[in-house]
């Protein structure tokens, strides 16, 4: 860690996605980890125990007592100008819920890492996609929304959580990591991050003006709050909020496209299952039908203004998704009824094949019997 030509050689390793996670927040200079473990992200608390980074980067790493007490204790740093972590899998993350709108509310950037296991209820550990609407919506209560990546691979799963916490930060809000099961337990190659110093006391005093470090000269004490005890007041924040939202639509969205400049049909997919898809597409060609893949990289926010585009010169979509279907209603509010726009997928953690999607894709949009 003392030799800048160490730190800063690249370093290709071959790893699980929830390990990579690990790696990137200990290299990006993150100050605190707290979490909870559960199935099928724990090794992202495992990796940090291993690693040790109190030892060389300083980095706090705690098992809390609850998911609960995780989003809590990642509230506190976060209010200190920290960068602060949790992470969980589906059922963890809806407990942490009421903190994550807290922290949105108190306009604290943070950066939640959400693996997903089917449900609803306690459910199955095996992979889903299935928390869409309680990461994108933002589960919690209240009118905030949460900056969501979605990875389609396990170097992104380490690039999109650098990204994560610069966007957090950038716009003082907190992020999602939102990974299937699947990508959290693969392992590929990656190419891992350099190390990145975290912040000093100076450095946060002069980046994070919301921080409470006690009374620096010159300075009036901060209060960390998401009340507000007058309707004004609190109509105040909320468009605060809202116009910055628009800020990161504006300026934040981001997708990856495969084989769309003469697209016909459209399917639209994250994560694992746009890398399904890009097979299904392979093979719809080799077949003669020009079919292309838009993969949101971004979840929120969301590619609507691409999508519309493709209303206007391709004939219908697909989504693919593993749930009852979710992101569909985002493609379809930004197609207005223009084109038909399906939903395919499967339930339980079971993972549809790329035959399935060109099926799917035949019968439902295509209508070929």
């Amino acid at each position: 860690m003392n030799d800048p030509k160490i730190e800063n050689m690249e370093e290709v390793r071959l790893m699980k996605g929830n390990e990579a996670i690990a790696h990137a927040a200990v290299r990006c200079g993150c100050d605190g980890y707290f979490g909870y473990p559960i199935t099928p992200q724990s090794e992202i608390m495992e990796t940090l125990m291993e690693l040790e980074p109190w030892n060389t980067t300083g980095m706090v790493v705690l098992q809390a007592e609850s998911e609960t007490a995780s989003i809590n204790m990642v509230y506190g740093a976060a209010g200190c100008g920290k960068k602060s972590m949790t992470s969980s899998s589906s059922p963890g993350v809806s407990l942490m819920q009421e903190g994550i709108s807290y922290l949105a509310g108190a306009e604290l950037p943070c950066v939640i890492v959400n693996v997903m296991r089917g449900g609803p209820g306690l459910g199955t550990i095996q992979p889903s996609q299935a928390d869409y609407f309680q990461s994108v919506k933002g589960g919690g209560h209240g009118d905030y929304k949460m900056i969501t990546l979605a990875p389609a691979s396990v170097q992104e799963m380490a690039d999109l959580t650098v990204l994560a916490f610069d966007l957090a930060f950038k716009y003082r809000t907190p992020a999602m990591v939102l990974a299937d099961g699947i990508i959290g337990q693969m392992m590929e190659k990656v190419v891992l991050p350099p190390y990145q110093p975290r912040m000093t006391e100076e450095e946060i005093i002069e980046k994070c003006p919301w921080a409470t470090l006690g009374k620096p000269a010159g300075r009036k004490p901060n209060v960390i709050t998401s009340l507000a005890l007058l309707a004004e007041e609190m109509e105040e924040i909320n468009l605060r909020l809202q116009g910055r939202y628009r800020e990161i639509e504006k300026n934040e969205v981001r997708y990856e496209e495969f084989l769309c400049d003469d697209a016909e049909y459209l399917i639209v997919a994250f994560g694992i299952m746009a890398r399904v898809c890009q097979k299904a597409v392979e093979v719809a060609r080799s077949q003669g039908i020009k079919v292309g893949l838009l993969r949101p990289i971004t979840l929120y926010p969301f590619p609507t203004n691409t999508i519309c585009e493709y209303s206007h010169k391709t004939k219908g979509i697909l989504t693919v998704e593993m749930n009852v279907g979710q992101m569909v209603e985002d493609v379809r509010l930004a197609c207005c009824g223009r084109i038909p726009v399906e939903h395919f997928g499967r339930l339980g953690g079971i993972v549809p094949s790329p035959d399935e999607v060109l099926e799917a894709l035949k019968t439902k949009i295509i209508k070929v019997n």
